[in-house]
């Protein structure tokens, strides 16, 4: 489960957001609470709920962000929309918000399933709830919960980190990492925190143990590099900035790195990419968790990164002149997975037929650029007359080659 604070307001934005959904009919509501006569009139507008808490709030003319806008979400669909709408409720209560009038939505546009809750962080005295280590707090009252022992939890994650096998610290790292973890090492201890509270600790010796027993498995190395040039083919390595959850489930600053060829890869195949670099800066390494063999290794054993960050497919041609490549070389340097049009106009190139695709051949789904061929380039110029260049033209319609280079 997952529970995260939304924007800051100065006004109850939230309540339209939340309406939108619903006329969308992506959204259900499901708890009214704490409106008083309100909750017992029909046909409410969202001014209704606005008004309401903007009268609480104006109890306080000290807090400029009255807004309590929170997403409460589960993996998938493993609660239903009453069991969410009962969590946020007894969430708010453990909060500090119970009294307070709140609404509570369901959301049914994404992959998991989730729940909106809107309030004023205003109580009807006119003093605001305290929000020191809020964050901190919100993922204790969901365990409390939730049941969720987070000694249990770590035990877990420390069993399935220690189960892979790794030849260095930073590896080990990783892993716990992916969990959600963060490792400080001090003395002969790692200790572990997480949701913004130290967890627990796990011996180095333990750690460096699991390292001592690392062999090189060679053949899955060589499945993964196979797989690696394969894919790399279909779809781009170019990296983008991904944000990393901070303890307590904020989101972090865009720090990390991720590509169309990392997500295929964990997705279809459990293999995680992860990149290594600074902030703002293109990554200079990268290693991979095998969780399918639950085996972590270094990225240079698989592919230099240079390669793997390549952004278009490479077609293995760019080392031959244009004017003097033949098709067979053609047939043999173009990926099979190639748009038909794509390998139609590759040809015109070389067979001076000019070729035109009835459709958008860079708008197929795979990501494959003319680009890719050192030294061609379309120029489709407006003042460009393409009939006294294009010389087959010319004789289609019987008339002399006017250019003889």
């Amino acid at each position: 489960m997952i529970v995260k604070f939304l924007r800051k307001s100065e006004t109850f934005k939230g309540v339209n957001y939340n309406s939108r959904k619903v006329d969308k009919d992506k959204g259900e509501l499901m708890l009214v609470s704490g409106f008083g006569a309100l909750q017992g009139m029909d046909y409410l507008r969202p001014s209704d709920y606005i008004n309401y808490l903007e009268a609480v709030s104006a109890k306080s003319s000290r807090i400029q962000f009255p807004q309590l806008h929170v997403a409460i979400s589960c993996k998938g669909d493993s609660h239903t929309k009453h069991e969410l709408t009962n969590i946020a409720k007894q969430w708010m209560k453990g909060m500090g918000y119970g009294e307070h009038p709140y609404i509570v939505v369901f959301h049914n546009d994404t992959d998991n399933a989730h729940v909106h809750i809107v309030s004023t962080r205003i109580d009807r005295s006119g003093k605001k709830v305290r929000d020191s280590y809020e964050h901190r707090k919100a993922y204790q009252v969901l365990n409390r919960i939730m049941g969720e022992d987070t000694r249990e939890q770590l035990s877990n994650s420390l069993a399935e980190a220690l189960a892979y096998r790794f030849s260095t610290r930073p590896q080990f790292a990783m892993l716990l990492e992916a969990k959600g973890y963060q490792l400080s090492l001090k003395g002969r201890n790692y200790e572990l925190y997480k949701f913004g509270a130290l967890q627990g600790t796990v011996p180095l010796a333990t750690v460096e143990a699991r390292m001592s027993v690392y062999q090189r498995d060679k053949k899955r190395i060589t499945q993964l590099r196979a797989i690696l040039e394969k894919y790399r083919l279909l779809h781009s390595g170019e990296v983008f900035p991904v944000s990393l959850p901070l303890p307590g489930g904020r989101a972090g600053p865009a720090y990390a790195y991720s590509s169309k060829l990392a997500e295929v890869l964990q997705k279809k195949f459990g293999v995680q990419i992860l990149y290594h670099g600074a902030p703002g800066k293109p990554p200079y390494g990268f290693s991979v968790l095998d969780h399918s063999e639950k085996m972590v290794l270094k990225g240079k054993e698989l592919m230099d990164i240079r390669e793997l960050l390549i952004p278009k497919v490479d077609l293995e041609i760019q080392n031959y002149p244009t004017d003097t490549l033949d098709m067979e070389a053609l047939k043999v340097s173009i990926p099979d997975a190639a748009p038909d049009d794509y390998k139609l106009v590759i040809a015109g190139v070389h067979t001076g037929e000019n070729y035109t695709p009835e459709r958008d051949v860079t708008s197929e789904k795979e990501d494959f650029h003319l680009s890719a061929i050192k030294g061609f380039s379309l120029d489709i110029a407006d003042d460009v007359d393409d009939e006294q260049i294009l010389g087959p033209t010319r004789r289609r319609k019987r008339k002399a080659r006017t250019n003889t280079r």
